[in-house]
Formats: structure tokens, C-alpha cells, sequence
């Protein structure tokens, strides 16, 4: 039986010199900035938020309500995930059109008036050795209860993505290693974006406890 390597994940970041201090700005910064900006500020915020499961799970939908005050678009920007689209592109493309199309309703750029600038940053997630392999259903609940958090976030955030297999690695598993298809399923219909990845682990956890 094939085994189930976890893996966790680190994640190097880079300051790329670029800030909005309007929702204008933003916009336009968001349209030129490289790519693996955009999955800094979108896909990796629960990596860095382990956590905390807030209403705005992303740094621009943060930004836009908390330091611009403008939690109408804030809330807009925060219904953007990964698990609506295939590609960071495409996550780039739908969040200048929601900027757009809100900017086009108003007469008054909403700025940082008392608040702090966006700085954009640019990051890339680079795979560490936990050396925790499991070959049992049994051994793979005991692991997910104790596994460093970087590894749920590698396994699921990150495969679905970066890696364009567009399910997680646990659901994959599952399925393949261990015939358990319907478990990936549950696994797969989980709103990873409504918890914080200890609140994901939780809930993948009282999956796992309701199978045989």
C-alpha cells in the first residue's frame, strides 16, 4: 500500500517596493504586479494566519475594509477564492474587475485616510521534510491531529493550486491508497476558505471520526 508522505511547507517573501494608498492604486498595482504577488496576498494569507478565520480571508479584502473603510467592496473581494477558479491569472482578472466595476459606481476614490498604505509583497512556498509517513487510515488520523499546520496548508491550499492537480492531497490518498472514496469526497466538499487552517484541521478530523 502506497504511503502518505506529510510534508510541510515554509514560505519565502520578498517586499517588491510597490504601495496603493487609493482603491485606484490598488487596482492598477494589482494588474501589473507579478503573479506569485498576487498568490502572496490571496492564497497564502491562511499560511500565515494558522489560526484565525476572519470575514475578509484575503490581504486585499483586509485592506480595502479595515484601512480604507470601504467594507462594501472589502466584502466583494473577500467572496474571491481559489476554489472558484483555475488559475492565479484568473484571480487576478476578477479582482481588478470587481475594483473596476465598484469605482465605476462612484464619484470619489475611497483612499487611506488615517489607515496604512498597501505595500504589495511576493512570495514562494518551498516544501520541508516532517518525516511523519503513515500507510493506515488509522495512522493518518493520529497524524492529522498532531502535524505541523504548514502541512495541511501544503496539502490542500497548495496542491489544489500551485501544483494544478485541483484536489488535495488527502482527498487523492484517500481515494487511490486506501479506497475510500467517499471520505475524499467530504474531504473535497469542505469550504477550506471558511476556517482557519487549525479550524480546517477540526473539521477534517470529525470527517475522519465518522469513518468506519
Amino acid at each position: 500500500m502506497d504511503q502518505f508522505d506529510f510534508k510541510g511547507c515554509i514560505e519565502i517573501k520578498e517586499l517588491l517596493g510597490k504601495k496603493a494608498d487609493d482603491e485606484l492604486q490598488l487596482l492598477e498595482l494589482i494588474e501589473e504586479v507579478p503573479i506569485d504577488s498576487i498568490y502572496y496576498h490571496t492564497h497564502s494569507y491562511f499560511l500565515r494566519h494558522p489560526y484565525i478565520a476572519g470575514p475578509y480571508p484575503n490581504d486585499f479584502a483586509n485592506w480595502v475594509a479595515i484601512q480604507v473603510r470601504d467594507r462594501v467592496l472589502g466584502e466583494k473581494l473577500a467572496s474571491v477564492t481559489s476554489e472558484q477558479f483555475k488559475s492565479l491569472e484568473e484571480i487576478r482578472l476578477e479582482l481588478a474587475a470587481i475594483i473596476d466595476n465598484h469605482l465605476s459606481m462612484i464619484h470619489i476614490i475611497p483612499s487611506v485616510v488615517y489607515g496604512q498604505p498597501f505595500y504589495f509583497m511576493k512570495s514562494r512556498i518551498i516544501e520541508v521534510p516532517t518525516d511523519v509517513r503513515v500507510s493506515t487510515f488509522r495512522e493518518f488520523k493520529e497524524a492529522l491531529k498532531t502535524i505541523d499546520a504548514s502541512a495541511i496548508y501544503n496539502h490542500i491550499f497548495e496542491a489544489r493550486l500551485r501544483v494544478r492537480r485541483g484536489r488535495s492531497d488527502f482527498s487523492i490518498w484517500l481515494e487511490e491508497a486506501l479506497s475510500k472514496k467517499e471520505l475524499a469526497r467530504k474531504f473535497e466538499m469542505v469550504d477550506s476558505y471558511m476556517y482557519s487552517l487549525e479550524g480546517l484541521r477540526n473539521k477534517l478530523l470529525e470527517l475522519c471520526e465518522g469513518e468506519a
